[in-house]
């Protein structure tokens, strides 16, 4: 069958013949029409990520949609080494599959299914979101921020703090609901944009803050924490979940940000989340979106231009169709 191929760490895939998958007890076949590429796939292939096994060659892509022998039309998610959703075929736990509505197609439930994993996991399973909350979403101009924005003001959150390096997209968020946006330029030669960035959010924190959604970590990560601690009143707990780290940049908490707030700083993703409540944030994004539509800019390119597109920044969500 033609997939994409990792065969070596370090190396892009290339597009291929892979040996396909055969039906085993308790697995099944499926025929794959749409996958995302998505930080985690990227991740796993060099083996750089905390969950790769390092095991070559294989094809990559941690989920997908497609379509059981029945023909029903499902997401699927961590196929069975050594094959993965970037092929025409994949072999997959009936217990890791999700049945698409009916007026969700192949390629927004490709493209919605991750970032809406991370949010409704950050969310509900981490943070304990309630309604009338108010939450912050540190890095929101990227995919899984921009589903954020909208599946936090869809469950009724109070407000939605938004904040991220691009002004002008983070602009673009008021019409999905964000009600205060926050942009920063953290650069070292930009000597005082960790000061306005701290002003910023301290008249942001004044009316209250209770959740921190975070995709970035690095220097605004631990800006905000600073600014909790000398803007959020006395005792308050704000859940801050740390979930990506697209600033690739380590963080030096500062301990007595720690001492004088009531912060729990928690992490999630694959391990901290069981896999079921992943899947079951996966259903509630296809519902919401089946219901009212999602916005999500995606880009749709054939599997065969895999090794072009593999550094491909995300920014539309990049699907790769196999039919």
């Amino acid at each position: 069958m033609k997939a994409a191929i990792v065969t070596s760490p370090g190396m892009k895939p290339r597009y291929g013949e892979f040996h396909s998958p055969v039906w085993r007890e308790g697995l099944e076949v499926i025929t794959v029409t749409a996958a995302a590429l998505t930080n985690l796939t990227k991740g796993r292939a060099p083996g750089s990520h905390y969950s790769a096994d390092n095991q070559y060659p294989f094809v990559p892509g941690v989920d997908g949609v497609g379509t059981l022998a029945d023909g029903r039309r499902v997401y699927f998610a961590m196929p069975e080494a050594p094959f993965g959703a970037m092929a025409e075929q994949t072999l997959v736990d009936p217990r890791r599959t999700l049945t698409l509505p009916d007026n969700l197609d192949d390629v927004a439930a490709a493209a919605l299914a991750n970032p809406g994993m991370s949010c409704f996991a950050a969310l509900i399973e981490r943070a304990l979101f309630q309604a009338g909350e108010t939450v912050l979403i540190n890095g929101a101009t990227g995919a899984a921020g921009v589903i954020a924005v909208q599946v936090a003001k869809r469950l009724g959150a109070g407000k939605v703090i938004v904040t991220g390096r691009n002004e002008q997209k983070l602009g673009t968020l008021r019409r999905l609901g964000a009600d205060v946006i926050i942009s920063f330029d953290l650069r070292p030669e930009n000597s005082r944009g960790v000061e306005h960035f701290e002003q910023a959010l301290t008249a942001a924190f004044a009316d209250g803050l209770d959740i921190i959604v975070d995709y970035l970590w690095g220097s605004s990560a631990r800006t905000i924490i600073v600014a909790v601690a000398k803007a959020v009143e006395n005792a308050h707990p704000v859940r801050f979940v740390q979930v990506g780290e697209a600033s690739r940049e380590p963080v030096e908490l500062p301990a007595a940000a720690l001492r004088s707030s009531a912060i729990q700083i928690m992490g999630s993703g694959l391990k901290s989340v069981p896999l079921p409540k992943l899947l079951e944030g996966i259903r509630q994004t296809f519902d919401l979106a089946a219901r009212s539509k999602l916005y999500l800019p995606t880009e749709v390119v054939p599997l065969s231009t895999v090794t072009e597109n593999w550094e491909a920044s995300g920014k539309p969500r990049l699907v790769f169709a196999l039919k």
